[in-house]
């Protein structure tokens, strides 16, 4: 609930109104689980808060770590379904990659989340539990949307908790500590430019339209030609950062060819290029580009003029580097 909901729905209950800000600041500054801890309430106003709302908690029910830091996390959904959200140390850094829907219906085919096909969106509770429930939460400094689903495909959800984050009584986050990634949904992708300052990240990976189609669908409704032509018409000088991703596959989007054709799209606009290992996933018949070829695709790109780096693969040992997320199978594999 964002503060104004809190208030009404209080004073609806026939609490004074400033029992919503104060709401407001157990939940979302001090993180508390239940209304039983919130000990400026009195004891019968929080029985009273308590038939009628919930906090919104609910811990993971597995949780794996990598060798290299990197733990996943399985969440239950509200509609008996599971979402799987991965932390990434570095340093004093501490990125949380979250999802939006279970499954996915964008069906890219090197994706295990979009094997897995559409099985509903998440809330703005189920999502922010992810961000407050996580191992290490207060620690946490940057958000990406790059879990299971497509954020675009659930924009009023995934708009609706990064309000929440950076409302004043809340989290007070910056916008630029959240990063939306996207496979270029045009019908809200406007919308989330015009409405939102937090960094945007556009699931490139091939330049080639009819060679993008063949792994990524949305390429017919949503060519890569057009997505690029709309972020043109927005600055990306200042402080809100573009970035695309770029998973590299031998043979089929990692030769000279493609990264000269890469450079002709993006020339000119203000933008990262993020080059990614891709995992090798079930029934899957594409093969990771080897490290000399990412090296020479990169040396070219950055010739050109572009901020281009190879993204450190992290998680794998516990499927949860990019592209691998799933409920699909299993509900849960053995907690360590």
């Amino acid at each position: 609930m964002t503060l104004a909901e809190m208030t009404e729905g209080v004073t609806e209950l026939g609490l004074p109104g400033f029992t919503g800000r104060q709401l407001a600041d157990w939940i979302y500054v001090k993180r508390v689980r239940s209304f039983g801890e919130m000990t400026n309430i009195s004891r019968r106003n929080r029985e009273m808060l308590s038939e009628k709302f919930d906090t919104g908690r609910s811990d993971p029910l597995v949780v794996r770590t990598s060798a290299d830091g990197t733990c996943k996390m399985l969440f239950a959904t509200c509609g008996g379904k599971f979402v799987e959200t991965v932390t990434i140390p570095d340093g004093d850094r501490l990125t949380v990659c979250v999802s939006s829907q279970v499954g996915c219906r964008m069906r890219c085919d090197f994706c295990m989340t979009g094997r897995q096909g559409f099985q509903g969106n998440l809330s703005a509770t189920e999502i922010l539990n992810q961000v407050y429930s996580v191992p290490g939460a207060e620690k946490i400094t940057s958000l990406v949307f790059m879990g299971m689903g497509e954020p675009l495909d659930n924009y009023a959800c995934v708009k609706r908790a990064s309000e929440l984050l950076q409302a004043g009584y809340g989290a007070a986050w910056s916008p630029r500590r959240i990063t939306l990634s996207t496979v270029g949904l045009m019908s809200n992708l406007r919308r989330f430019l015009d409405e939102s300052a937090c960094h945007l990240a556009v699931s490139l990976h091939n330049p080639v339209a009819r060679e993008r189609l063949a792994v990524m669908p949305v390429e017919k409704p949503a060519p890569a030609a057009a997505v690029v032509d709309l972020l043109r018409a927005y600055d990306w000088s200042g402080r809100r950062r573009l970035s695309f991703e770029y998973i590299m596959f031998e043979g089929v989007n990692d030769s000279p060819f493609h990264a000269r054709a890469l450079a002709g799209l993006l020339a000119g606009l203000e933008c990262r290029v993020n080059l990614i290992r891709f995992h090798a996933i079930p029934a899957c018949s594409l093969r990771a580009s080897s490290d000399e070829n990412m090296v020479r695709f990169r040396d070219f790109l950055s010739a050109k003029g572009f901020i281009c780096t190879i993204r450190a693969s992290r998680g794998e040992d516990i499927s949860a580097a990019c592209g691998m997320l799933s409920t699909a199978g299993p509900a849960a594999p053995p907690a360590d």
